[in-house]
């Protein structure tokens, strides 16, 4: 197996990042409004660990796919994503079940949010360099 490229660390670690401060945002808000229990935190760790977990394995195939040919590339992404959605769906089943629904489900929106605000720190740091 090749060695985890440095471009996909660096983007899991920033998805990581966002994912645990938000997470940490949406826990102080069930805090908050007096619904928290074990059940949220637990939730919200799967749903964490399943959220930055399918970012990785995105990354790893993408990173696999550069070189191949067209066809053998577009093959194992539409594989990779179909094997990710199952996992993401089997996971967050499981948290619904065991878990608080909401803490469960909500952060695995997180990811989106981070990388909508990707380009804003991006600006920021190519305005510096200039």
């Amino acid at each position: 197996m090749k060695k985890l490229d440095e471009t996909v660390k660096k983007e899991t670690l920033y998805i990581a990042a966002w994912t645990v401060i938000l997470s940490a945002v949406m826990e102080s808000v069930f805090l908050v409004t007096g619904l928290w229990k074990p059940d949220v935190l637990f939730g919200n760790l799967l749903a964490v660990f399943t959220a930055v977990l399918n970012f990785l394995l995105m990354g790893v195939t993408i990173q696999k796919a550069v070189g191949r040919d067209e066809k053998d590339a577009a093959n194992m992404m539409r594989f990779s994503q179909s094997a990710r959605m199952f996992m993401q769906l089997a996971l967050t089943a499981l948290g619904v079940f065991l878990f608080n629904p909401a803490a469960a489900v909500i952060p695995l929106f997180f990811p989106r949010i981070a990388i909508t605000f990707r380009p804003l720190f991006d600006k920021k740091k190519s305005g510096t360099e200039e």
